[in-house]
């Protein structure tokens, strides 16, 4: 049993990684999922896309994403049910509005067709929030959402005609290290002879981390969704609306709505169940956003998790020692939107020794004991 790479974890980051690699030729690759394939941490996720960032990094990062979502179909034969409806953020706090105006002259340059938007245009966009409290925001009309699952499993799909094997239900159980260098991972059907072992596995990334002695931080915040039953009162041609102070979400699906609202008081875990206190926070916080929401029936929560790591920045790369182990995960709530590029970035740093799709270099998992962090704003 042997490979040129094993991949751990098979949600959006691992197999946007293996199609990739495969893409460019190293087919050899072992994917290990302890669950199933997609659902794990993206299988909870909204399923946003958006642009509207605060570094250029996750700018570029987002809009080559976006550029696979639009052509998603045709590129890998998989309907992904993209909704481009836009991301309104609505600004309640006046100390945001200088720090949005210079993000948004940031994506602009980059070429993101976001826009500041005045209280007339947020009522023509979305008519049903209430404006009280609200003094601008910012829109952008290529953003949306997409299935998350469908996605996921587009990339295996395209991974496993190139070669890629893998493996679910198969946790990696260790993680074995010759002079300084990864040897192989070991997993409960036997160890995989790997000269390069790849850490995708989102919460738990810390966790598998040590299992080379190496610590990753990256941490689990609970965060939990909802949907409501079908739902005539608002129009399914709303966009993903924001209310950035408090974090309240949220956008058309499956003839209701999907909506949340992070805790951000909440202690890092890996508890994945339904506060119902929180739940009523939370659909309070939206009715007096957007009162029709009142006539509403909730038909089901649940909750995932954020990899939140000290900058709400992603660790992206080889960690240095030992030797071929890399890492792809710490996403702070924006990993799914990301996944497309981060796979080709990830391809193109282990098979040529750099990204040049983005330049991923500000997101190195060595940038912690450098001190040289790259905090993101943008956080929801």
């Amino acid at each position: 049993m042997s490979a040129d790479a094993v991949i751990i974890g098979a949600g959006i980051m691992g197999c946007a990684i293996a199609q990739a690699l495969a893409e460019r030729g190293l087919t050899d690759v072992v994917v290990l999922e302890r669950d199933a394939i997609g659902r794990g941490a993206t299988s909870d996720a909204a399923g946003g896309i958006r642009q509207q960032f605060s570094t250029e990094t996750n700018v570029r990062l987002a809009t080559s994403s976006v550029r696979v979502w639009e052509t998603f179909h045709e590129r890998f034969g998989q309907d992904i049910s993209l909704h481009q409806q836009g991301y309104l953020f609505l600004l309640t706090d006046p100390a945001d509005e200088p720090v949005f105006r210079r993000n948004l002259a940031l994506q602009q340059q980059l070429g993101v067709p976001a826009r500041w938007v005045t209280l007339e245009e947020i009522a023509a966009i979305n008519p049903h929030v209430v404006l009280d409290d609200v003094y601008g925001g910012t829109f952008c009309p290529e953003d949306g959402w997409c299935d998350t699952y469908a996605a996921t499993a587009g990339f295996a799909q395209a991974a496993r005609r190139l070669g890629v094997e893998f493996r679910e239900e198969t946790a990696a159980t260790g993680i074995c290290l010759d002079s300084g260098r990864v040897s192989g991972v070991e997993t409960p059907g036997g160890t995989i002879a790997t000269p390069l072992a790849i850490v995708c596995a989102g919460p738990q990334t810390r966790l598998v981390g040590k299992l080379a002695g190496v610590e990753i931080p990256v941490d689990p915040y609970r965060r939990m969704s909802f949907i409501t039953e079908p739902f005539a009162a608002l129009p399914p041609t709303l966009p993903m609306t924001i209310e950035f102070a408090t974090g309240l979400y949220f956008h058309p699906e499956s003839a209701g709505f999907l909506f949340g609202m992070g805790n951000r008081d909440e202690p890092s875990s890996f508890d994945k169940t339904v506060d119902e206190d929180w739940l009523i926070q939370t659909v309070e916080a939206l009715v007096g956003r957007a009162p029709a929401f009142a006539d509403a029936n909730v038909k089901r929560g649940w909750a995932g998790f954020y990899e939140i790591t000290p900058d709400d920045n992603p660790v992206l790369g080889f960690v240095g020692e030992p030797e071929g182990l890399a890492v792809a995960a710490g996403f702070s709530g924006h990993g799914f939107m990301q996944g497309p590029a981060i796979g080709v970035c990830m391809a193109e740093l282990i098979l040529d020794g750099a990204a040049t799709t983005v330049d991923i270099s500000a997101f190195r998992p060595s940038r912690f004991r450098e001190g040289v962090l790259a905090q993101e704003h943008n956080v929801i």
